[in-house]
């Protein structure tokens, strides 16, 4: 299998594999929103009166995300989306830690302070790094198999490769 052959399989897996995870995410965090605005809270970050509009929010967007990724439309523009959200992911988990809060990162459900030593920043922090590679190579790479958009490279009929 020549190198370009194999690329949109790569396309698929990151886009399969991001959508995936933002969509489970994100229907976490929906089926109970309460909790969904106290992991935001927890952060410290936003003003009292955004916690719970992006506690409520937020988990819509992701499934939104995932939802297009999975079915391989706008995949760009998506995936361009996940990278931002994981950006700001990092960046939150990170500006938790640094400030010594104890918190569990709400990014599956849940969320909210912990006990000192119950913390995974580090694994957040490269797990969420991971997605954000896989946000970079659908911005380079956004043309996979099995997508409802295809390569506008490739003429109707043909095999992308």
């Amino acid at each position: 299998m020549s190198r370009r052959a194999w690329l949109p399989w790569v396309s698929t897996a990151a886009r399969l594999t991001l959508g995936a995870v933002m969509l489970v995410a994100g229907a976490l965090k929906v089926a109970d929103p309460a909790m969904a605005a106290q992991a935001v809270r927890a952060y410290d970050l936003l003003p009292q009166a955004l916690v719970t509009p992006v506690g409520w929010g937020l988990p819509f967007l992701e499934m939104a995300i995932g939802l297009l990724l999975i079915v391989g439309f706008g995949t760009r523009p998506a995936g361009v989306a996940a990278g931002v959200f994981m950006v700001v992911f990092i960046a939150a988990v990170s500006s938790a830690w640094v400030r010594g809060l104890s918190i569990d990162c709400g990014c599956f459900g849940g969320g909210g302070t912990v006990a000192a030593g119950q913390t995974k920043y580090l694994q957040e922090i490269l797990r969420d790094t991971g997605l954000l590679v896989l946000a970079g190579w659908l911005f380079v790479r956004p043309f996979s198999k099995f997508a409802l958009e295809s390569d506008p490279h490739v003429p109707t009929g043909a095999t992308a490769s």
